[in-house]
């Protein structure tokens, strides 16, 4: 009796299955807004932009600590991170530039509709490659902060050693040396860090998002 039963659930039955059973389920979830209303925040991405060397992980990663001691849940995606992880099978052609934005912004994407703040850090040079990202996390949760620190400062700063590799051509298609780096035209917060201490340019990040993060919460 086994085998005339499993000749009867043809593949149609199981495709009418998954949508009538599985596909429904979704709508059943708790809602995104039940999770910030729990947690007392207004979920986000704050997608911090510039060349290597701009301040951008230094700065992700004190909002963090800023976003911690006052009680938020937030998460960091840094893009040296995730390159040896996630995105460990990428390199550093366009194409690839592409589907690691695109791998990160749809991991914020799913952080957020969990009632997390997302916290980013990638230098995504092209204004494609962040309107993707904008794009697949939605206009109104994007947060694009620009930290415009020129790239003579970035470059003596060189805290990584990359620009000297790039210099001596050991890093091809490098942003600001090779390839550019298209500025953003309407970023959230557009932030220079020259001259400037880690404290003064959080106070500066943490006064503009905070508004955000509480936006139709009550905290």
């Amino acid at each position: 009796m086994l085998f005339p039963l499993l000749n009867y659930i043809s593949s149609s039955s199981i495709s009418n299955c998954m949508t009538s059973e599985i596909f429904p389920f979704h709508g059943e979830l708790i809602s995104r807004k039940e999770k910030e209303s729990l947690m007392g925040q207004h979920a986000c991405v704050c997608w911090f932009t510039g060349l290597s060397g701009s301040g951008k992980s230094t700065l992700v990663k004190a909002l963090e600590r800023r976003l911690f001691e006052h009680g938020y849940i937030s998460v960091v995606l840094d893009g040296d991170n995730l390159r040896h992880n996630i995105n460990k099978d990428l390199a550093f052609s366009e194409a690839d530039r592409n589907e690691n934005i695109r791998r990160a912004a749809s991991l914020a994407k799913l952080m957020i509709d969990n009632g997390i703040i997302v916290l980013c850090s990638f230098v995504s040079p092209m204004k494609h490659m962040r309107s993707l990202a904008a794009e697949i996390i939605g206009a109104e949760d994007f947060l694009e902060i620009y930290l415009s620190t020129s790239l003579d400062v970035c470059e003596a700063r060189d805290v990584k050693g990359l620009y000297l590799k790039a210099r001596k051509g050991e890093i091809p298609d490098f942003t600001g040396i090779h390839a550019p780096y298209e500025t953003p035209e309407a970023p959230f917060m557009q932030l220079d860090t020259e001259g400037k201490n880690e404290q003064d340019c959080l106070e500066e990040i943490w006064s503009a998002i905070l508004p955000v993060l509480e936006k139709e919460v009550n905290i």
